[in-house]
This record gives structure tokens, sequence and C-alpha cells, in this order.
């Protein structure tokens, strides 16, 4: 179903009749309104790609969005890291990487960008970092590292119907997709076009100037009625590997992501600090921080990020 501000343009005239409606561009009140042309040719009714995607998802159990609001958090690494340690334990696992200005996930997860998306009659066959962790980005479909994707609206949200309508998915325990900041084309297409989504983590840092974007987002997922599973705080102090004294960098001055989980009633997963292994295991690219590092105060807040993701889905952790 559409929303209030796809069925009204925000220049829409006052007496615009919607753009799902049979008279849209065709009233008098559509006399030139910018709008008129596009709404009068667009096809009206249900997205017939919604049908399609949700058929082409039967086989997939359970599809989490990883989301926050805000850029530089670490929504990337967090999907990274739960896919890879996911997989590890014996789950088969794909990875959407809905990031199509700014994809990190190929490189946190070890797949050379330029990597071919094999096409056939099945549709896009994702690329696969192990035998049962699979992932679909931007970087496999352009022709060098450094182009830039410029697109508006549209364009982008055809790639999003293509990623979920037209790749070849396995059956899937968990399919985790990654989304840019903010509350626009990529996650309003996630929200309306994935089916029976089985929730949202939310990733912040401590400060407030983050924890802002955060709360908007968690009035978008009630808004499109996503289920919050849980807000992770990241680079939530520094640990030194040598001495393992424990420093503030981000400093919280309202109670960072706790406070906040408790205002707006939702689940609280924990903190993951900074630690300078999590950045070099990102640069290299496919390193699990629980396999890798499983005695350090970062494994062990990553493996309960996954303990509670596989317990609110019900799911083994090995």
């Amino acid at each position: 179903m559409a929303t209030l501000a796809e069925r009204f343009p925000e220049n829409a005239p006052t007496a615009c009749p919607g753009t799902d409606s049979d008279k849209a561009g065709k009233t008098d009140a559509c006399e030139g309104c910018p709008n008129q042309q596009i709404c009068s040719t667009a096809p009206k009714g249900p997205d017939p790609d919604i049908e399609k995607i949700k058929e082409n998802m039967t086989h997939i159990k359970h599809k989490v969005l990883v989301m926050s609001g805000k850029g530089g958090v670490g929504k990337s690494t967090i999907t990274s890291q739960i896919s890879l340690a996911l997989a590890n334990t014996g789950h088969n696992v794909g990875v959407v990487d809905l990031d199509l200005c700014g994809p990190s996930i190929p490189k946190l997860l070890g797949a050379p960008p330029n990597m071919p998306v094999h096409q056939s009659t099945e549709g896009w066959t994702p690329v696969y970092v192990l035998d049962n962790l699979s992932v679909i980005s931007m970087p496999f479909l352009l022709d060098a590292e450094d182009t830039a994707v410029i697109w508006r609206g549209s364009k982008k949200t055809g790639m999003i119907k293509q990623f979920l309508r037209d790749v070849d998915w396995d059956e899937l325990d968990v399919l985790l997709v990654d989304t840019p900041p903010g509350t626009s084309d990529e996650h309003i297409g996630a929200a309306q076009l994935i089916p029976d989504i089985s929730g949202v983590i939310l990733v912040t840092t401590p400060q407030e100037v983050s924890l802002l974007d955060v709360r908007k987002m968690a009035t978008f997922c009630r808004k499109v009625k996503l289920p919050i599973m849980g807000v992770v705080e990241n680079m939530s102090g520094f640990v030194c590997p040598g001495c393992t004294k424990a420093s503030i960098i981000f400093p919280s001055t309202t109670g960072g992501a706790a406070r906040l989980c408790e205002e707006l009633e939702i689940p609280y997963i924990g903190r993951i600090p900074l630690d300078p292994r999590v950045g070099k295991a990102c640069d290299m690219g496919g390193v699990c921080i629980v396999d890798k590092f499983p005695e350090t105060v970062s494994g062990q807040a990553f493996q309960s990020l996954v303990t509670h993701l596989s317990d609110f889905l019900k799911i083994s952790t090995g």
C-alpha cells in the first residue's frame, strides 16, 4: 500500500487526487503540476514486483534488517560480523547490501569488488564468500572499483527490486540486509518489498548526535510496523589490547543506548568497544571476530550480539 507521501507528492496541488487514483494527472487540479505527466502515465494498482519478490524469498526463513539513521556508526561491520559468525556455526546466510552508493560489504566479507554476478535462467547468482555465505552488492555490477553510483530515487528503487526479485538465493536460514544512513528510498523499499521481516537491529554510537537519528529510525520502524529486535551501542569505550585498561573515547551525555532503550521501551542488546583488531579485521576482510579473538572484550560482545539474534529468531548458535 502506498504511503501518504507517495500518494500525494510534496509539491502537489491541494486538490491532488493521489498518484494511485485513476484520475491522477487528468483533473483540473493537475494542470500545471510538475508531476502531471508522470502521474497520468504511471501504472496503477498493486506493484506486480511484490508478489514476484515474495515468491523468490519463499526459501528464506528469516529476514533481518540492520539500520541506524546515522552514517559511520558501524552498520556494515556489524552486518558482516553477524553473517560470518552465523555461517561459521553452520547456518546458510545471505547478505543484501542496500547501500548502493557507498557499499562496504564486499570488502568486509573479503569478496573481490570486481567479482562478476553470473546470470542464468534462474536469475542472478550471488557471490559466495563461503560455501554457506552469499552476498549481492553494487560493486559486483560495476566496471571499476572507483566508479561512483550517481542515481536518483527511482533508479535506486529499481535496483533494490532486482536485488530482491532476481537474485537466485539458495535455501537460507537468515538473510541480513545492510542499509545506508537515513530513512529514505532504500529503507522504504526494503520495508514495503521484503515479505515477513523478522526484525530490525538498530546501531548507534554513545553520542547524542547519533542517538537523535536512531530515535528517528525507531519511529520509522514503528510507523511501517517493523519489529525492533534491539539496539547495539558500537564504539562504546576503548579497551587497550596491551594493558586491557578501559577508556571512554566518545562520552555519552544522555545515558547512551541503554537510556534510549528505556525511554523507547525496546531491547538493549549491549556495547561493542573500539578495538584496533576489529579495524584490522575489517581491512583484511572475511575475518570473524568471534572465532579469531574469542577471549577479547570485542569477541565476547559480538558473540553476545549473535546470541541475542539467535534467541530472537529461535535458531541454534552451534
